[in-house]
């Protein structure tokens, strides 16, 4: 499967409601279910002190960033890691290519990471003949259908368990009727060879430590446990904004995160590497990379505004509660990000012409803010990307001529209260003409119902 991209966002998730209607129904389920266990697990805590503190330490990390990374260097070649710096996906890619190429690399496994999907690192390791295999059962799923994921936590939540049947009967000849426990099982057999076979594991990270040099992954399956340490070398892709200070820091984090992203008091696999196997050790890789990815995160960070977008924990409990991603999932974003907080990271990573029209795909209810564990002000930064888009002149001419219209009637009540009564009897029905500016949002609902007289007239004559 192709990835649309952002530009294709409003026909790519028209053709997902008219085409594949059972979409809407697996992704609006799952999410209900993540977003009423984050509701429980908050009630166990005092989430609205824990949300300042991470929002804190996170802010104290984005002012001290380059402190804390080149502590995080010193502290990880001290425990016999092999850190790289990558400006870009270009620079982060080729490293991996030489790490490839030095160890004579055929074989990959892969643990579940969004980093490496916005790298592109399974495309680039195919190119180049290596055989590489996702083991995250969700990105498992996909990667056997040839689809990107479509959720930060779930990847496969627009999937329903029939269509799984249906792809493990095609792969492994399993029943039609297996249960998910049985499909489970066959995808831990065929795993367990990939495991064996590998000769490099690659993997995300959920937090570095700075103060010692500690690579943090949260997991649910113990497939990151075995990729990193099963190969004989790993190497870890870590975004430069993934720092925190202290070791005492990471106990929140782990938790919150987990608690945010599914409800869990904490992640039931955690992972925590320092570097490759020492003298005497049985297990572990005898190599450690980690290649620290830049990739647009410094201009970000520069932005005045948008800068708190770098708090993001990638926990998902955004996409959870955002009623427009519910509808389609996250195919039609055509970003690795896609729901609240990849409409706003977009633009930073991708450049806001081509993210266009994703900080517009909302509806600004707040919810998002609301679950925020790192108190993220997604609402507010999608008006920032929807203002500095219209200045740069990216939305359609006849909107900005409507909205002009609309600004200069508003300025003048007399002219204002003639254009309202002028409207009272235009007509117009659901599918049918629009207004402009109106027609995406008349296309799926009926106008009001028009009172007998205009508010202002009521207002003028006392509301009884």
């Amino acid at each position: 499967m192709t990835r649309a991209r952002p530009a294709d966002y409003p026909q790519a998730a028209a053709a997902t409601l008219r085409d594949t209607p059972e979409v809407r129904d697996a992704v609006t389920a799952a999410t209900r279910t993540f977003d009423t266990h984050r509701r429980e697990s908050w009630a166990q805590i005092d989430a609205e002190r824990w949300r300042d503190w991470c929002r804190d330490v996170k802010d104290h990390v984005l002012t001290h960033l380059d402190d804390l990374l080149e502590q995080a260097e010193v502290r990880l070649v001290a425990n016999g890691a092999t850190v790289h710096w990558a400006e870009g996906a270009y620079d982060a890619l080729a490293t991996l290519g030489r790490i490839v190429d030095a160890e004579g690399v055929r074989r990959v496994v892969k643990a579940k990471s969004m980093l490496t999907e916005e790298l592109g690192v399974n495309t680039f390791l195919e190119g180049r003949g290596v055989h590489v295999r996702e083991t995250d059962l969700g990105e498992y799923i996909i990667q056997l259908l040839g689809e990107p994921p479509s959720h930060i936590v779930g990847p496969a939540i627009h999937r329903s368990v029939d269509d799984c049947r249906r792809l493990f009967h095609r792969h492994f000849g399993t029943p039609l009727d297996a249960t998910p426990e049985a499909l489970a099982a066959t995808a831990r057999q065929a795993l367990r060879e990939e495991f064996l076979a590998a000769d490099l594991g690659i993997s995300g990270c959920n937090f570095l430590v700075a103060e010692t040099g500690t690579l943090a992954l949260i997991e649910n399956e113990g497939n990151i446990r075995l990729s990193t340490s099963a190969p004989r070398v790993h190497v870890a892709f870590v975004g430069i904004e993934k720092i925190l200070p202290r070791m005492v820091d990471l106990s929140g984090f782990l938790q919150i995160t987990a608690r945010g992203a599914t409800g869990q008091p904490i992640g039931t696999y955690v992972s925590l590497i320092r570097g490759p196997r020492g003298e005497g050790e049985s297990d572990g890789p005898e190599q450690v990379h980690v290649v620290l990815v830049d990739n647009g995160r410094t201009t970000l960070l520069a932005d005045d505004v948008a800068w708190e977008t770098l708090r993001c924990v990638r926990c998902g409990a955004c996409l959870n509660i955002c009623p427009v991603y519910r509808q389609t999932g996250g195919h039609p974003y055509g970003f690795t990000y896609s729901g609240p907080i990849g409409a706003i990271l977009a633009p930073a990573l991708l450049g806001l012409e081509e993210a266009m029209p994703l900080p517009f795909a909302s509806s600004l209810c707040g919810a998002c803010a609301d679950v925020c564990p790192v108190r993220i002000p997604i609402p507010d930064l999608l008006l920032h990307w929807r203002a500095r888009a219209v200045e740069a002149g990216l939305t359609p001419l006849g909107e900005r001529v409507a909205m002009r219209a609309y600004a200069a009637a508003a300025e003048r009540p007399g002219g204002f209260s003639g254009a309202g009564s002028l409207l009272r009897y235009v007509p117009w029905k659901r599918g049918g003409r629009a207004l402009p500016v109106l027609g995406g949002w008349s296309a799926e609902r009926d106008p009001p119902e028009i009172s007998a007289r205009p508010f202002h007239k009521l207002w003028r004559e006392g509301i009884e």
